[in-house]
């Protein structure tokens, strides 16, 4: 396999790739991923083929076994639990702090449309306008320190969404329709609102994705009487 690496680092490359396919479900926890093998795969070194295995490590996607063998992170119950609160805790303040200013950030607009207007493809396809939408959020606070602290959660998040979507536990729907009314609600100054939103948000995949994983869901898995968002127009600031 032949990696381009343009301006990044073989090892980014290669990271960038493993991920990639992680997310797309082409490597699974079944399969064994060993140095001397990716290193051949991709035509490197052991030792970069060793460091790419540590990225995805220290990023909680890949867990190390016996005899150096790397496999793909198995999401059990309470680690699904444990990620979803993280980020909650994160999210739910950045709301309340944005409502603060009335502050509607443009690409989370821009992401909830593309959420809007999806009509077919793989319900994978879903997961990076709806991680965009959630990252525009944090990022508009301005704050680099919780840019990067949230960030330390994406692909964790990130393999969650993934599991979310290839299981069908959330249409387009009512992720739209929710992240339209946080938006309307930062619009209209009101944080706690739209903090209390999130939470049943999130807690909804959190629990639907608990009880996929042979957990026992939560009451947050109902879905709630939420009315179709209005189309209205959301400018930033």
């Amino acid at each position: 396999m032949v990696i381009s690496v343009a301006a990044t680092s073989i090892v980014d490359a290669i990271a960038t790739d493993l991920r990639s396919r992680l997310f797309a479900g082409e490597i699974t926890g079944q399969m064994p991923l060993t140095e001397t093998d990716l290193a051949a795969s991709y035509d490197v070194a052991r030792p970069t083929a060793k460091a790419a295995i540590e990225r995805l490590v220290g990023e909680g996607l890949l867990v190390r076994g016996a005899h150096k063998t790397a496999r793909v992170a198995e999401l059990g119950p309470e680690a699904v639990r444990d990620i979803y609160l993280a980020r909650a805790y994160l999210e739910s303040e950045v709301l309340r702090r944005l409502a603060h200013t009335r502050t509607v950030p443009t690409d989370a607009v821009i992401a909830n449309r593309e959420i809007a207007e999806f009509t077919d493809g793989s319900p994978l396809d879903l997961v990076e306008p709806d991680m965009r939408f959630h990252l525009s959020l944090i990022d508009a606070m301005g704050n680099e320190r919780m840019s990067k602290m949230y960030r330390s959660l994406v692909s964790e998040v990130r393999l969650c969404m993934t599991r979310v979507q290839g299981l069908n536990l959330l249409g387009p729907g009512l992720i739209h329709a929710e992240h339209q009314k946080i938006l309307e609600l930062l619009r209209e100054g009101e944080g706690e609102a739209a903090a209390l939103l999130l939470d049943d948000h999130l807690g909804r995949a959190r629990e639907r994705l608990v009880e996929a994983l042979g957990g026992e869901a939560g009451p947050e898995a109902r879905v709630p009487d939420l009315p179709p968002a209005e189309e209205t127009h959301l400018d930033h600031g």
